[in-house]
């Protein structure tokens, strides 16, 4: 895995090496299944020396805010799903230890379902696309679909959906994807990357009467979470100048010495963008920054959101800044060596290649890793302070027309369909990296793929249930602590 990996990155550094073409790519993919059939995609067997799901939760908290745990494991422990969610390491290690193909793209490294959504293209128009790139990293394709399908299967038994009904879905998202990369592959690299999804595509896609109904009601709810929205909802005004309310627990306000840290990390990010929206975020003044509890795998990451005041009151932009971390697929794919030298550019960067259009303000920071009420100096962009390591942090919009189709409640047609744009959503992520045609020679055309998934996700719907299971029972042992109180107000 790492040598084809090393290998596709090197072929990105040269106009000069020879491309094969993509007959000879397809024929590579279709010659693998006799090393690697595609019945191979429906094993799932623990691994003889998996590693306690519950000490690898507890692994993943080293590093973040002590009194943010709580919360987490509550989100994590409040059904399967939930703990899908945020057991992205568990996932990525399971992966790893099944038979792969070997062929490498990069990829999302965590998408389950609830990983796409609407958001703002830079042309202002609302579009549907993967929208969390924590874990992004060169890996196997089908990493990324054991995640979704399994996402795909978990979520449908919570919608009280049979067996048969789950299982349909998933092979309703893998013959999406199966399809359209195969389309995809014949359509030149350059203008694959012009290839979107917006609204009009969405609802051309949509066929399901419940499905499209949600849609709709997404998408509107979506437009209306802008900047300029958000400031009744989140801010005060104090003496003449806006603020940000704390709340107490999800959003809860930084200390001065924070506050001009953050200051500092933000005049680094303006480095980190392209000319044209530096000089357009160049044009706003910081004037607060709290605390945001995010999500469910993020949740005691340090997650900040900033305000930023241009020249009237109501010209506003919330800024996030995000604590990036290694990959969770980083050992799996090179070692104990880092690759990249800045985590939050790597995401940024994943970012991008996968997405067909991106948060312009995309960019990233440096934080140093002191506590909240620190005085510690700050001792530039990409330093680390004595002692501990640095909070390497990407930054994005806060507010930028997000949005999520929300399945709970949905029927089981409703569900398949909304797999099926998933599907179809994946495939053009992974083709507009590398192996696209490889991939498609691999699947061909016969629906082999989707009945070896649909096993895959049924048994790890099964490992999923089991392994929340005794993360509830390790909570009720004292191993973990659990806060339900932030969820409840």
């Amino acid at each position: 895995m790492s040598t084809q990996t090393m290998m596709d990155a090197e072929a990105f550094r040269s106009v000069r090496k020879p491309i094969p073409s993509r007959a000879e790519s397809r024929a590579y993919g279709k010659d693998l299944r006799a090393k690697v059939p595609r019945s191979v995609l429906g094993y799932w067997r623990p691994a003889d020396d998996r590693t306690d799901p519950v000490e690898q939760i507890m692994d993943s908290h080293v590093g973040r805010v002590p009194r943010l745990i709580g919360i987490r494991v509550a989100r994590m422990t409040a059904s399967p799903y939930g703990f899908l969610r945020g057991a992205a390491n568990v996932c990525a290690a399971d992966c790893a230890s099944l038979p792969a193909t070997g062929i490498s793209a990069i990829i999302c490294g965590d998408a389950h379902l609830g990983n796409f959504g609407f958001y703002r293209s830079p042309e202002g128009e609302l579009v549907l696309d993967l929208n969390d790139f924590d874990e992004a990293h060169p890996g196997l394709w089908e990493w990324d679909m054991r995640r979704l399908v399994a996402s795909v299967h978990v979520a449908g038994r919570q919608n009280q959906m049979s067996e048969e009904q789950c299982s349909d879905a998933v092979k309703a998202c893998v013959s999406a994807y199966r399809d359209e990369l195969t389309h995809i592959a014949q359509v030149p690299l350059l203008a694959r990357s012009f290839l979107t999804v917006d609204l009009d595509r969405l609802n051309e896609t949509v066929s399901e009467p419940s499905l499209r109904q949600q849609v709709i009601r997404a998408a509107a709810k979506a437009k209306q979470r802008t900047s300029d929205r958000a400031l009744p909802k989140l801010t005060t005004t104090q003496g003449g100048a806006l603020e940000i309310k704390p709340d107490g627990t999800l959003l809860t306000k930084v200390s001065d010495a924070r506050f001009e840290q953050i200051t500092q990390a933000l005049d680094d990010y303006l480095g980190t963008l392209p000319l044209q929206w530096r000089r357009v975020i160049g044009g706003y003044r910081l004037v607060d920054c709290a605390h945001k509890v995010v999500g469910v795998g993020s949740v005691g990451l340090r997650a900040f959101i900033a305000l930023l005041e241009g020249s009237a009151p109501d010209d506003v932009v919330f800024l996030q800044l995000k604590q990036a971390q290694r990959s969770v697929l980083a050992p799996y794919t090179h070692g104990s060596k880092a690759w990249h030298a800045h985590q939050g550019q790597r995401v940024v960067e994943y970012q991008q290649a996968l997405q067909t259009a991106s948060d312009p303000l995309l960019g990233w920071a440096t934080l140093p890793a002191n506590t909240e009420h620190s005085t510690a100096t700050y001792l530039g962009p990409f330093t680390e302070m004595p002692g501990s390591p640095a909070v390497q942090v990407y930054v994005r919009q806060f507010r930028n027309m997000k949005g999520a189709v929300v399945i709970d409640g949905l029927g089981a047609e409703a569900v398949a369909d909304y797999a099926r744009v998933l599907g179809l959503l994946l495939a053009k992520s992974h083709a507009r990296t590398s192996g696209a045609s490889r991939i498609a020679g691999y699947l061909g055309a016969s629906d082999a793929a989707a009945e070896a998934f649909a096993a895959f996700a049924k048994a790890y719907a099964d490992q999923t249930e089991a392994d929340h299971a005794a993360m509830v029972r390790a909570v009720k042992a004292g191993k973990l602590p659990i806060d339900t109180s932030a969820d409840q107000k």
